[in-house]
């Protein structure tokens, strides 16, 4: 071979080198979860994982590209062939392919008895790694949804509709969404204007106005927050619906897609704005408890999923430079020899991993809580891990992913040559999806002015960092340090939350490392770049990188 096919053949190779299964790929989601879950509920669900680990490396994954390309992307059909207002969504059929095997996984359907979030979220973590699939925001709303219909919705209501979400028969279950960003408003709920108007001839409601950025506009049943006329002003106002696409009797409710949007990420889901003009919708939960509810049972689902999806796209993009950096050379060497290259795609690894501990940590403890086996201190943590995670995940995950396009150089931007760039587009979707970076770090700001939820927060942190030598100073000089924030003025300690929210985050990844017997490479790794001084690049460093550079190995 000349030099030119030699070079192609090793882009081949690269191709043959991305995993089969990306859950034998995954040591470290393994093991993890194994201590997370138990010996005697990992083995139940052990299988489960496997066969979807190598349905989303093999046909999921292919799907996926074919619903990316632009040619193939939801389209909005609002009339029939005869001029019936459907506000039907039209999407290509490998769309529908991937959601058959992804829905088939039992993702939604492990949600029918409390305590399973752990075993949702690690089959949505693996379907992550195919980006958002057009099919992980749905699942995330379809999960608040469960959530909220199981703990505040009425029982005939439960009667009718949890049935179809918690089905695995893609085309005979239902798809959640929720609708809540207004125009005016976005992140200020307490903004919001659709109003809420009770229908006098039944026990529904009939919602009017206009919702601005509604994702899963193909929904089947969608939460939606309006104000009942007469209500107060503020989130204080709000109530809380569920409102069908369809009513009992099969007719269409009263809706009207406006149009798509036309987004950067996250293409093959499609997002819509939607009018209101009296749709029917019945409350979920009393209406005075309508924005504790969203924010309990739905918004919060869908930060820690926001967080999963970030791990899934960070852990694939880890895999494909890994690859490329074992089959590309320069230079007379594989890419893989050069130290500036190893430390890169460690300092990737390492990243992955503390994410995925940090977010199975905070899955673990929505099960405990479902269960009510989690003390108020554990209350207080979830609540503000949960949105430190989110908010770092999403960062983190876009530097993975940045790091992944630079090993791969000129190819890595190209959209045809692998799912990096799908994913960053993706990733920057999930940045501000579920509360954008400031959102987060306000909420965690007024949460522990107000509930002091970092007396528990810091409780947890100690606990799981059992005396460790370097981490237990460290989450001692950090409480100091946000118990000055808090005392400054509203202005200052707004900006002091910006450094401050990240080191939290990365604090609460590393204790959970801790927790769940992380390897010690990566433990160190992780603390040398996130927590500790920049470490002096002597000969034990380098053999740490090596080491973390080695292929994962199959079970």
């Amino acid at each position: 071979m000349n030099a030119i096919e030699r070079g192609r053949a090793r882009l081949l190779d690269f191709e043959k080198l991305q995993p089969e299964n990306f859950w034998r790929a995954d040591p470290h989601a393994r093991r993890v979860l194994r201590r997370r879950a138990g010996e005697e509920r990992f083995r139940e669900w052990e299988a489960g994982l496997d066969r979807f680990g190598a349905a989303c490396a093999g046909p999921i994954n292919a799907a996926v590209i074919t619903a990316n390309l632009p040619h193939n992307l939801p389209r909005l059909e609002r009339y029939s062939a005869f001029g019936e207002r459907i506000e039907a969504i039209e999407f290509h059929p490998s769309y529908h392919e991937a959601g058959r095997a992804i829905y088939g996984s039992g993702v939604m359907s492990v949600l029918g008895e409390p305590g399973n979030n752990l075993r949702s979220f690690a089959l949505f973590y693996l379907s992550a790694h195919n980006g958002e699939a057009g099919h992980n925001c749905p699942l995330a709303c379809t999960a608040g949804l469960i959530r909220a219909l199981r703990h505040v919705g009425d029982e005939a209501l439960r009667a009718r509709t949890l049935p179809r979400l918690l089905s695995s028969d893609y085309d005979q279950l239902a798809h959640g969404a929720q609708f809540l960003t207004e125009v005016q408003g976005g992140s200020d709920v307490g903004a919001n204007a659709v109003r809420a108007v009770p229908d006098p001839a039944s026990a529904a409601w009939r919602i009017h106005g206009e919702k601005w950025f509604c994702s899963n506009a193909s929904f089947d049943l969608a939460l939606v927050t309006a104000r009942p006329e007469g209500a107060t002003r503020g989130t204080a106002g709000l109530g809380l619906f569920l409102l069908p696409r369809r009513l009992p009797d099969g007719t269409l409710n009263a809706y009207r897609i406006r149009r798509l949007k036309d987004k950067l990420g996250t293409r093959s889901m499609a997002s819509g704005e939607i009018d209101f003009d009296g749709a029917v919708a019945w409350p979920v939960g009393p209406l005075e408890d309508g924005f504790e509810n969203v924010m309990t049972y739905v918004i919060n689902t869908s930060r820690v999923a926001n967080a999963f999806g970030c791990c899934g796209n960070a852990r694939r993009a880890l895999l494909v430079a890994h690859a490329y950096a074992r089959t590309r050379s320069a230079f007379g060497a594989e890419i893989l020899a050069y130290p500036m290259t190893q430390e890169t795609l460690a300092d990737m690894r390492v990243e992955c991993a503390a994410m995925l501990s940090g977010s199975l940590a905070i899955a673990e403890c929505m099960d405990r809580e479902e269960l009510g086996r989690l003390a108020p201190p554990g209350r207080a943590f979830l609540r503000m891990a949960l949105n430190l995670n989110k908010l770092r995940s999403a960062l983190s995950a876009h530097e993975v992913i940045v790091s992944g396009i630079e090993v791969l150089g000129g190819n890595g931007a190209i959209e045809t040559f692998s799912v990096l760039p799908r994913l960053l587009r993706d990733n920057v979707v999930y940045e501000n999806w579920e509360g954008s970076h400031n959102v987060l770090l306000l909420q965690v700001l007024r949460d522990c002015r107000r509930k002091s939820l970092h007396e528990g927060f810091f409780a947890q942190l100690a606990a799981q960092a059992g005396g460790h030598a370097r981490l237990a100073p460290a989450v001692e000089a950090a409480r100091r340090a946000l118990a000055l924030a808090l005392e400054a003025d509203d202005a200052a300690a707004s900006l002091l939350m910006r450094g401050l929210g990240n080191r939290l985050a990365w604090l609460q990844w590393a204790c959970a490392m801790v927790e769940d017997g992380s390897e010690a490479a990566l433990l160190d790794h992780f603390l040398d770049r996130r927590l500790g001084p920049v470490p002096q690049r002597e000969a034990a460093y380098l053999a740490r990188i090596r080491t973390l550079t080695e292929a994962p190995r199959d079970s």
